[in-house]
């Protein structure tokens, strides 16, 4: 690395020095999502800026690595002017730049490497870290690790991992109820890779499943990190959920509350007779007992059935009749009690 090749890791990240480590990281986040590939697709501008703000980041993300750029990138220009030959080797003639020893390096290379600490061995500076991004080996070097969880990236966990692991990712994977009921095998394609998933039997929107071993590959013969799919179901149009259970509206008729009637209600095992009871409130519901969603544990939760007292819109001569003569003969008041109500 030549010395007009040094770079500002602050003024990349748009940081002054004083910025905390929670600053650095926020500031990552919102350039990482701005300049990512997969954000960019063909734009090798908007790659190249991602490169540097992950370099940048690599470094003034990690106290020690900071703390060594905050203390020789000063002197960077200098020490590549000044580079003899083989330096570090035989006969070399060492430099040595406000107090620092460069002579211990072979090359300038070597020492922009050994402050970034991307060697695990020989390298002072190794601290240990991995993080969700990697770059590639040598100074500036980019591997392009994010581009194979394709459009299912994810940029708000950046936090580290334990060395030699690689990062997790997330997807979303969108379900049938039928397929979050019954469970389903279902083939997934992340980027370049295509992976076989198979969902358990009462997945719900919300429910995240783990896939051991199918996150990020920061190098060859490493484990992997792990794959999180975030589930998501389609509407539908008579089921939704209340909880655990299972929830649907059914309308009745007003002479059906009245009177009491038996109706047929659809189940996710098909439909079952509902004996509904005389006199019911629009609203209320009606408990159909482990016909509801697949539990972890093999049981089912309860189906709720909320009966809407529907009026007809429009009447039959004989209809309008006899609704005339249950009102000439009505005993019931349903407003009785508004009489009592005052300030």
């Amino acid at each position: 690395m030549a010395a007009t090749d040094f770079k500002d890791y602050y003024a990349i990240l748009g940081l002054n020095k004083t910025a905390s480590a929670d600053e650095i990281k926020k500031t990552f986040r919102r350039l990482a999502r701005k300049y990512h590939p997969d954000m960019n697709p063909g734009d090798k501008q908007a790659e190249a800026h991602f490169k540097e703000v992950s370099e940048a980041y690599e470094v003034l993300s990690d106290p020690e690595k900071r703390q060594k750029y905050d203390q020789f990138g000063q002197y960077w220009k200098q020490a590549g002017q000044g580079w003899p030959s083989g330096a570090g080797g035989t006969g070399g003639v060492g430099v040595d730049v406000g107090g620092f020893d460069f002579s211990q390096y072979g090359s300038f290379d070597e020492f922009i490497n050994e402050l970034l600490g991307r060697f695990g061995t020989g390298a002072a500076g190794s601290t240990g870290r991995t993080y969700t991004y990697r770059t590639g080996t040598g100074a500036g070097g980019f591997n392009g690790a994010f581009n194979d969880v394709g459009g299912f990236s994810d940029y708000s966990n950046f936090d580290g991992r334990t060395a030699g692991v690689g990062a997790d990712r997330e997807a979303t994977i969108t379900l049938s109820w039928s397929e979050a009921f019954h469970g389903v095998q279902k083939r997934i394609k992340l980027g370049n890779e295509v992976i076989d998933v198979r969902i358990p039997p009462g997945a719900k929107a919300g429910s995240r499943i783990r896939l051991r071993g199918k996150g990020q590959l920061i190098a060859p013969n490493q484990p992997r990190g792990d794959l999180y799919l975030n589930v998501e179901l389609k509407p539908h149009p008579f089921f939704q959920f209340d909880g655990d259970n299972l929830l649907c509206e059914v309308p009745v008729t007003p002479d059906e509350a009245v009177l009491g009637t038996s109706i047929q209600v659809p189940t996710p095992d098909g439909t079952v007779s509902v004996n509904v009871p005389a006199g019911i409130r629009s609203g209320q519901s009606l408990r159909l007992r482990g016909k509801g969603w697949p539990r972890p544990k093999g049981e089912r939760s309860d189906q709720l059935v909320r009966i809407m007292i529907v009026t007809p819109k429009e009447l039959s001569k004989v209809e309008r009749e006899y609704y005339e003569k249950i009102r000439d003969n009505r005993t019931f008041n349903p407003r009785s009690h508004l009489s009592q109500i005052q300030l």
